[in-house]
């Protein structure tokens, strides 16, 4: 399998599969998952940041249980939309999530998608800072593949 282009990687899904979207961090990976029509994304989750095997075996079982055909990683370009050091990072961690998992994966731009969602869940939500580094890698990763969804719609 391979890094491809967004609108190549949702032509090329079966009907009715998913998409997972992907934010890695640090420590965590935060998980959305779209709907099968490819119109909305919701947080699914957070996986700790470990092994690229182990996490490559959790998100190949969450697109079995799921029914995901393509994954979504957030590519975190420097704000004048160069390739820095984290995202060169992301773009490996990609392609080596691809080959593991035996899943195409598109990268999409995901500049300042936690500072979006924590405006958010300050604003809307009144979350602590506590609740709310629980929720924001989640709802990260919702927010891009949201972006990605939006940004591929034929």
């Amino acid at each position: 399998m391979a890094v491809i282009n967004l609108k190549d990687l949702r032509a090329a899904l079966p009907r009715h599969a998913r998409l997972i979207g992907l934010d890695p961090g640090a420590k965590l990976i935060g998980v959305a998952l779209s709907d099968v029509t490819l119109m909305l994304a919701s947080p699914y989750g957070a996986l700790k940041r470990g092994k690229l095997s182990a996490n490559a075996a959790e998100i190949t079982a969450i697109a079995k249980k799921e029914g995901a055909g393509g994954i979504v990683v957030g590519l975190p370009l420097s704000m004048d939309g160069s390739m820095g050091p984290a995202a060169q990072a992301a773009k490996d961690w990609a392609r080596s999530l691809s080959e593991a998992t035996g899943m195409d994966v598109a990268l999409f731009d995901e500049r300042l998608s936690s500072a979006a969602v924590n405006r958010m869940l300050v604003a809307e939500a009144d979350l602590t800072r506590a609740k709310r580094a629980v929720a924001v890698d989640r709802a990260a990763a919702a927010y891009m593949l949201q972006a990605a969804l939006d940004a591929s719609r034929p």
